[in-house]
């Protein structure tokens, strides 16, 4: 059997492409589904100086897609210009270029539309007697009835390309794309009204919000009402960039990130530097996986950010974009640090959530584990015997923020009391409390009768809301050892004490390594080296980088072109894999900033110091302690969530209360 051989085909001449082919190659990039093609008119009509847009569809966008506006409108001997490739009235020249400040600037979106479609644009300008339509087939210009302002339809949409039709999905799923490509629209320009309309039925409408209280009213209005309640606004100034929006509070996260929002100057955007830096943000405030939701809007000077970049203009390049990352990311950060315990009186305000106050099981500790944590360091804001008129806020001093005092209280903490201390704790305990236990023995501790009061612990001032103003009310019970009941002004407050105090002591030995000279991770070497065969870009960067690795307690250095060897690990990892230490530590180095990296590393460690050196669940605390527990957290930075993102409070309003027991109905 002989095989078959196929002849070489013939050579071709190199020629140019008509402009029609020029023209549907260039839909290709441009245009990839109908929400493409609302984003460029949408573009289009905010250029022109639109206060209202209305869009209409049909069949998702694939029959019927109208964008009219009443912007300042076309000439009519411009008409036929407005569809040829590369025609544009926003730019001239190159300096015009790397000072960007509209939406469209290219001049390829009608011709690259047309050519896929039938097309028909209609406008008139002020002062004109009538309108002209414009036929994209044909050419053809006749007048028209139209009021100020322009209209773009846009039919059977990649009729002459058939082939791209077949990759469209659902009416119903290009309509979502439709609608979300306007919502990026109208979440920045709250001064320009915007209508969808959908086989004649109205689907959205967001109305205009003039002033200051615009941009607010409008997240309201595209994000839902629950999004400006579960935020905080933002506003930061770095040189020439200004950040302004809210940031969604932790508790608010979502699974997907389907609601992060980042424009710069009016143009909503893709960037990884800018989602980088609200990622670092949120780092040690986010619980698992979660995604936080936000809408940033950033300020700067144009000639400072290339948006030729991409054909669909969603990805930026900036020139400094370490100092954009460092914005974005102290921007957040700012805006999440302050507690939000302030602002009870507005949460007592939001609907009421359903809480599990259920213990979390608790893990057995080996034997070795059988210590006794020492007295706590909390600043005691009054006698034991608690009294409204000799407990006031105005008298309670803030406790100081060291490094002597933290690594005081971890040695206290970890370190099994002298038995001078353990008797003075005894002596000002309740005479009907038992003695401290051992965290992995619980079996001889035996609970107080329910209901007794010692006769140093005194009942309990009835709650007057004109006296009660600390944020976290006042301690009045602990639950099972693990949760502290609080009362103020709003009802009952729920803490969960172990994350309370791991945050409080993590930003104690972040503020001590800030502020001091100990700003390298101690390390151990290794006896023997470990080496693996590196890429040139890791051993690039293992030489660029070599500071930053010290400060992170690795010594990486070359042993050959192709060879990298691993000297020295961080000694709370020095049990770990340090190849694969060395690899992902090389990897964050060559892709983000090395402040950045070290920074976060330094982060994790001192996280863990935390959670090991927060106070346990089942150690019996006073009410003095409880109290100071609570002042603390009122003081702390990011203390509404643990090092891991768990919440450490939640409030249960009266209201909540009362609907519990259908008081009132």
């Amino acid at each position: 059997m002989t095989s078959q051989q196929t002849p070489a085909s013939a050579r071709r001449p190199i020629r140019e492409l008509p402009d029609e082919l020029i023209s549907q190659i260039a839909a290709g990039e441009v245009v990839e589904r109908p929400a493409s093609v609302v984003r460029e008119l949408v573009d289009n009509a905010m250029d022109a100086g639109a206060q209202s847009i209305t869009l209409r569809l049909m069949g998702g966008g694939t029959r019927l897609i109208s964008v009219e506006d009443d912007g300042g409108g076309i000439a009519p001997d411009e008409l036929a210009t407005a569809l040829k490739r590369h025609a544009t009235s926003k730019i001239g020249n190159l300096n015009d270029l790397e000072s960007v400040m509209t939406m469209g600037f290219r001049g390829e979106a009608l011709a690259a539309i047309n050519s896929v479609s039938e097309l028909t644009l209609l406008s008139r300008m002020d002062g004109q007697p009538t309108a002209f339509a414009l036929d994209g087939q044909t050419g053809e210009i006749r007048p028209a009835a139209r009021a100020v302002g322009t209209t773009v339809e846009v039919k059977e949409l990649f009729f002459s390309t058939p082939a791209r039709r077949k990759f469209l999905k659902s009416d119903s799923t290009e309509l979502a794309h439709c609608i979300e490509a306007v919502r990026r629209h109208a979440l920045a320009r709250p001064d320009v009204g915007f209508a969808i309309w959908h086989e004649g039925k109205l689907v959205e409408q967001w109305r205009v919000h003039p002033g200051a209280a615009g941009l607010a009213q409008r997240l309201a209005d595209v994000l839902g009402e629950e999004f400006v309640a579960q935020s905080i606004p933002i506003e930061y100034q770095a040189g020439p960039l200004k950040v302004m929006g809210r940031a969604g509070l932790p508790d608010a996260a979502r699974s997907r990130p389907d609601h992060q929002f980042a424009y710069v100057n009016g143009r909503f955007v893709r960037d990884k530097v800018v989602m980088h830096g609200a990622r670092s943000a949120y780092e040690d405030v986010l619980h698992g996986h979660k995604q936080p939701a936000y809408a940033l809007f950033m300020q700067i000077d144009p000639t400072l950010v290339d948006v030729n970049v991409h054909p669909t203009k969603i990805e930026v390049r900036f020139r400094d974009s370490r100092a954009v990352h460092q914005a974005v990311r102290h921007a957040l950060e700012n805006a999440l640090a302050a507690p939000r315990s302030q602002n009870l009186s507005d949460l007592a305000a939001l609907p009421s959530r359903d809480f599990d106050l259920k213990a979390p099981a608790s893990k057995a500790l080996p034997e070795s584990a059988a210590w006794q944590q020492g007295g706590m360091a909390f600043e005691r804001p009054g006698p034991s015997t608690f009294s409204a008129p000799s407990y006031k806020p105005a008298d309670f001093v803030r406790p100081r923020v060291d490094g002597e005092q933290a690594m005081a209280d971890l040695k206290a903490l970890w370190n099994p009391p002298e038995r001078s201390e353990a008797l003075g704790a005894q002596e000002a305990r309740p005479a009907d409390w038992p003695a401290p236990f051992a965290v992995g023995d619980r079996s001889h501790t035996t609970p107080p009768p329910v209901g007794a009061v010692s006769d140093r612990d005194q009942p309990w001032p009835s709650a007057n809301a004109a006296d009660n103003t600390w944020p976290l009310g006042r301690a009045i019970a602990q639950l099972h050892g693990v949760y502290i009941l609080a009362e103020n002004k709003q009802g009952l407050v729920v803490v969960d004490m172990h994350a309370a105090h791991e945050r409080i002591v993590y930003e104690r030995l972040k503020n001590q390594l800030n502020t001091t000279d100990a700003s390298r991770i101690a390390s151990q070497p290794l006896l023997i080296p470990a080496t693996f065969a590196a890429t040139p870009n890791e051993v690039a960067t293992a030489e660029a980088c070599a500071e930053a690795l010290e400060q992170l307690g690795l010594e990486i250095s070359p042993l050959s072109a192709k060879t990298l060897a691993v000297r020295a690990v961080p000694t709370s990892l020095a049990q770990g894999d340090a190849v694969e230490l060395a690899r992902s530590v090389l990897a964050e180095l060559a892709q983000h900033d090395a402040s950045t990296v070290v920074q976060r590393a330094q982060n994790e460690i001192l996280a863990t110091m935390a959670c090991h050196g927060a106070v346990r669940a089942n150690r019996r605390l006073t009410l003095d302690e409880m109290n100071g527990l609570l002042r603390q957290m009122e003081d702390t930075e990011r203390s509404d969530q643990c090092n891991h993102g768990r919440p450490t409070w939640r409030q249960m309003t009266l209201r909540d209360l009362d609907a519990l027991f259908l008081r009132g109905r």
